[in-house]
């Protein structure tokens, strides 16, 4: 299968291209520098450039989008126009989109707006889950799978076992490693298609 990932020099990205070499698929690491992930086709692009997309996405069977808002001050409407020009232009490829865990809820409210929910991270999570709200106001033509973490994702051991769960959290944290995995069993075999799911390590 040959799979795409944006965001591939990334704590998350570069976790889902190992995973996807290491189950033999080929894949084309894609990011704004270029820089290169070993045994993967490196390519520099930027997410916000439609035209580059869209022949990505017809070159491929899988997008991964592992990207995240600007965390150095930058405006984080950049990257949601990004992610929504992607939406619109992926055509019938297979897009997958790492997500975040703000955007689960717990007793009907959600992760990010939960007073508990740490400040410093609340516009970061409320911008992804806005991008959660984009993708399932996707055209129907959009084959989509949204993957959102446990609360806690750090980087840790690839054990190959976790437990999933759709709007609520199943789990307090994951690994990176583990995470990437789920993300691979999705690609490789779809039960998600244009939704989202979540996993945590049980």
């Amino acid at each position: 299968m040959k799979i795409a990932v944006y965001g591939a020099t990334g704590m998350v990205g570069s976790r889902i291209v190992r995973e996807s070499l290491r189950r033999g698929h080929e894949v084309t690491a894609i990011s704004r520098t270029g820089a290169g992930v070993r045994g993967a086709t490196a390519r520099s692009a930027d997410l916000a450039d439609a035209d580059t997309f869209a022949d990505v996405a017809r070159n491929h069977d899988a997008v991964v989008l592992a990207t995240v808002p600007s965390r150095t001050g930058g405006d984080h409407g950049e990257w949601l126009s990004a992610m929504k020009s992607a939406f619109n232009n992926a055509g019938t490829t297979r897009l997958l989109v790492v997500g975040g865990a703000g955007s689960l809820e717990v007793g009907g409210v959600r992760l990010c707006d939960s007073p508990n929910f740490p400040e410093p991270y609340r516009p970061e999570a409320r911008t992804m889950a806005a991008a959660f709200d984009a993708v399932r106001a996707a055209p129907e033509t959009l084959d989509w799978t949204m993957l959102s973490p446990a609360p806690a994702l750090v980087p840790g051991e690839r054990t190959g076992r976790y437990v999933t769960a759709v709007d609520t959290p199943a789990g307090a944290a994951i690994s990176v490693e583990d995470f990437a995995v789920a993300m691979l069993d999705e690609i490789e075999s779809p039960s998600h298609r244009r939704a989202r799911f979540t996993a945590a390590n049980p």
